[in-house]
């Protein structure tokens, strides 16, 4: 009976790090691949519009994809679902657990929708903004730098705090 509650406890531990990693790097990708146009920006000699363009994309996407999307929303519910995977771990959540922490399944019907949803919504953003020419593309990329940066991080500070039990409880939203 101890050997296997502590091989449930590590199956659970190895799940949980597996979706705090699998997270990491899918977010850590986007950052990667957007600090080469945001870089390029320090090459080109913007013009009054397109300076007041580059704060707006970074006060407005960092306030809004930073603040209200990650730090609010994904982030704790995430770092949640994380602590789930430790404590309850299944063969599906264990293997999949990015996609478990991220909602896409084992979720209320309303997790799952946008879950989906914004994940569509994301991809279409991403195949519009890379028609976009330079600076606009690294404007708005800029914005996005940051609110990814500030999703990463609020992802790890919630996980770290979901761990421990340092924080208030979050609804892990499971069907």
């Amino acid at each position: 009976m101890f050997e296997e509650e502590s091989m449930r406890r590590a199956v659970g531990i190895l799940g949980a790090v597996w979706g705090v990693i699998g997270i990491s790097l899918l977010l850590g990708r986007g950052l990667v691949c957007l600090v080469p146009y945001v870089m390029e920006l320090s090459d080109v000699v913007l013009t009054g519009w397109q300076g007041a363009a580059l704060l707006s994309s970074v006060v407005l996407l960092g306030y809004v994809e930073g603040y209200k999307g990650f730090q609010l929303k994904f982030s704790p519910r995430a770092a949640a679902r994380v602590d789930v995977v430790r404590r309850m771990p299944t063969l599906p959540r264990v293997v999949l657990a990015p996609l478990f922490c991220m909602g896409f399944f084992d979720a209320t019907k309303k997790r799952k929708i946008v879950a989906y949803g914004l994940t569509a919504m994301v991809i279409l953003l991403i195949l519009l903004v890379e028609r976009l020419p330079q600076p606009w593309r690294g404007i708005v990329d800029a914005g996005v730098l940051l609110g990814l940066s500030w999703g990463l991080v609020s992802f790890w500070i919630f996980t770290v705090r979901a761990f421990f039990g340092l924080g208030p409880a979050v609804d892990p939203e499971l069907s």
